[in-house]
């Protein structure tokens, strides 16, 4: 057996820096102007998560063992009583629905959905059903936070997986325990919203920032005259907006389509300690420094060994194990880093060390603790 705090994931670093480079490119917000729209959302527009217990039908025997869930036969007992049939006590213990799943039904409530209005729901297994596939939801409510219905589920399901079982062997391709049910659900009860109420909205940032706040109010105070917006704090910003509903929407809309001035975020590294991720932004510097890192390696043997005794002494065999265990460590050189002013300067940089990315995060901590990394790490 060998035990080495060694990491088993190589990474060519080449690639990794070009992947470094295209999440700066693709994925920072400020590296060209920006609108409105995609750093800030106006306050009290959002959507609302909904959820149900229900029963899937019509499963070609792959439903709940209901004598293990009895949750299952109990609600196809409740469904039956308010279709006006009545089962004996005696009876529901000894249901065996092979046809019939109990699943759980979420959706998500659109801001401004009206009723009447259509709506995906997701549906999961939550017994040991072997697949949904081919069934049918029959009429779920699907309840708010506050308990109150919002919307009626039922529709056949659409399961992407499929399988194949026998003689002791199986073959499945994707889940079959989940399922969707395309406009699955109809709104019942709309939610009430606030975005008309008051003589001004709230612009809530995606991400708290003094800087951007200044620039979202200056940008709209350009636009419809000074005293229009200011900003709160780091992740409100507060506008003035017509009252009339037809007016407050044009608002809005031209609000949202407004750019904003480029600028330079705050420099960040983000680290996955799970994966050895890691992502770095353009505001990123280096100073000069030197690092030394070396590998630790153990090594753990184990031999077994056969203890024979006399002919004549009426003992036993005994088996017993013998156990080598070497640590090596190889030597670490230290390697001088140059100051780098830029993102591929520091890319380039983090390349000459030849760390794995797992040891890499371990490097990243320890320049940023001797105060030559410009950057705030951010662990996820």
């Amino acid at each position: 057996m060998n035990d080495s705090p060694k990491h088993s994931h190589r990474c060519n670093f080449s690639t990794l820096a070009v992947v470094w480079l295209l999440f700066f490119t693709f994925f920072s917000p400020f590296t060209q102007a920006s609108r409105i729209k995609e750093v800030a959302a106006v306050e009290g527009v959002r959507s609302n998560q909904l959820s149900g217990f229900g029963l899937v039908v019509g499963l070609d025997g792959t439903g709940d063992q209901t004598t293990q869930m009895p949750y299952t036969a109990q609600g196809i007992t409740n469904y039956l009583q308010q279709l006006g049939i009545t089962l004996p006590a005696a009876s529901v213990s000894q249901l065996q629905l092979k046809n019939v799943a109990a699943v759980l039904v979420t959706a998500q409530l659109p801001a401004f959905a009206r009723p009447g209005q259509a709506i995906d729901v997701n549906v999961s297994s939550i017994g040991n059903s072997k697949s949904l596939r081919g069934g049918m939801l029959i009429v779920t409510p699907l309840k708010g936070a506050d308990g109150e219905i919002y919307a009626l589920a039922q529709g056949n399901l659409i399961v992407a997986g499929a399988g194949a079982a026998a003689g002791g062997s199986k073959v499945q391709i994707n889940h079959l325990s989940a399922g969707r049910i395309p406009n699955g659900a109809q709104v019942e009860r709309a939610v009430p919203t606030t975005l008309l109420e008051g003589t001004s909205i709230n612009l809530g940032l995606e991400a708290s920032d003094f800087q951007t706040a200044r620039k979202v109010a200056k940008a709209i105070n350009k636009r419809f005259g000074e005293g229009s917006a200011r900003a709160l704090d780091g992740r409100t910003v507060k506008v003035n907006a017509p009252t009339e509903s037809d007016a407050r929407v044009s608002f809005i809309a031209e609000l949202e389509e407004l750019p904003l001035e480029s600028s330079i975020p705050a420099a960040k590294i983000v680290i996955n300690a799970r994966t050895g991720s890691i992502v770095l932004n353009q505001a990123v510097t280096l100073g000069a420094c030197a690092i030394a890192h070396g590998n630790l390696s153990i090594s753990i043997s184990s031999t077994p060994v056969i203890s024979q005794p006399n002919a004549l002494s009426q003992g036993q065999t005994v088996v017993t194990e013998k156990a080598s265990i070497q640590i090596r460590q190889e030597p670490g050189m230290l390697i001088q880093l140059p100051a780098a002013p830029q993102l591929s300067d520091v890319v380039r940089v983090l390349n000459m060390l030849g760390a794995t990315p797992q040891d890499l995060l371990a490097i990243l901590q320890a320049i940023k603790a001797a105060g030559a990394l410009n950057a705030e790490l951010e662990v996820i």
